[in-house]
């Protein structure tokens, strides 16, 4: 668990160990109008009038993620994101079980996931495209998940208003099942603001994997003409969202975005009242979008209390329980392979 936010120049300062015996330091780099977290603990994004505001929702100190108040706030889920049905795969012929921790289904890697583990950091560059890069271990039989593996996430400023996400894995001598999930909460009118039922968004996919009654996706590939889930063109999220129950928590199939770079256009949030839009392009074939739906009374920074659809999270991804659907996309990591992710988020205002 690491952080950065910032001046230009990259800072370190020492944060309290609790609860873990590790010593943690939090790391900080400002560049223009951009601040990030590892855990994206906070981001500013400027008013149409120039004004600053803080658009990701997060909790006021390190000790509060430490102590797992944080519903994934800003964090990266792992090793494997999402929820696997039952907690149980067959790898190789061989059948792993993972902790319950969203009963029936193993949720975003377990009970201490990615996102509770300490990364170090271990590299950090100055200048016009300032970056830091964290990295984490994890042993084979931890949470259940067979074979060491190594991961890594970059963060690079590319711009005043670009922010760019590296994500890498690599199995050491066993085979193994990534699929990492950056879960950060936007809401562009500001942290404090309410809802985003006002937001629009538009996604770049044309399909779904529809959910069982336990939002685990059921194999089928669902199309979204016609239904509530489809974004395909800019729609306001407030429009639709009481037609799919408690709101959306759903895997997109990104199967008809422009690509550039290697990346395909992914998603299009837009805020009415500030003029402010974020892009989201990736590699990934898959982005959950989720609207805050079990968020409830959470104390945020600065005394903010965020209720539920407080904000939403764009979390792309290989699709939630592959490795129980030979049909869709494979999530298996071999020695000699090497899992690569990556995002690129960028911020403007029409």
């Amino acid at each position: 668990m690491a952080a950065c936010k910032s001046s230009s120049a990259i800072s370190a300062a020492p944060s309290s160990p609790y609860p873990y015996p590790e010593k943690m330091v939090l790391f900080r780099f400002i560049f223009i109008s951009i601040q990030c977290y590892l855990l994206i603990y906070d981001m500013l994004s400027l008013f149409f009038q120039g004004l600053l505001s803080d658009i990701v929702l997060g909790l006021e100190s390190v000790e509060s993620y430490q102590k797992g108040l944080a519903p994934y706030f800003g964090c990266i889920v792992g090793r494997v994101a999402n929820r696997i049905k039952d907690g149980k795969f067959t790898l190789d012929g061989i059948q792993y079980s993972l902790p319950i921790n969203k009963p029936p289904n193993s949720l975003h890697g377990g009970n201490v996931g990615f996102d509770k583990k300490v990364w170090e950091v271990v590299e950090y560059k100055k200048g016009n495209t300032p970056s830091i890069t964290f990295r984490c271990h994890s042993h084979d039989g931890e949470e259940g998940y067979p074979g060491d593996v190594t991961v890594t996430a970059t963060y690079t400023l590319t711009s005043s208003t670009t922010l760019r996400l590296d994500m890498e894995g690599v199995p050491k001598d066993k085979p193994t099942i990534v699929n990492l999930a950056q879960h950060t909460y936007w809401n562009l009118a500001g942290h404090n603001s309410g809802n985003i039922l006002d937001h629009s968004i538009q996604l770049w996919a044309n399909h779904i994997t529809p959910v069982d009654e336990n939002t685990v996706p059921t194999g089928k590939i669902m199309p979204v003409k016609g239904t509530p889930f489809d974004f395909t063109s800019e729609n306001r999220i407030g429009n639709t969202i009481s037609q799919v129950g408690l709101g959306y928590d759903h895997n997109y199939v990104l199967d008809c975005g422009e690509e550039k770079e290697g990346l395909r256009h992914a998603a299009k949030v837009r805020d009415p009242s500030s003029s402010r839009v974020l892009n989201l392009w990736t590699n990934a074939p898959g982005v959950q979008f989720y609207t805050a739906n079990y968020v409830n009374g959470v104390q945020g920074k600065g005394g903010a209390i965020y209720g539920k659809h407080a904000g939403l999270c764009l979390e792309t991804q290989g699709f939630p329980n592959a490795i129980n659907q030979p049909n869709f996309p494979s999530v298996v990591v071999r020695p000699g392979e090497k899992y690569q992710h990556t995002m690129l988020f960028e911020f403007s205002l029409e």
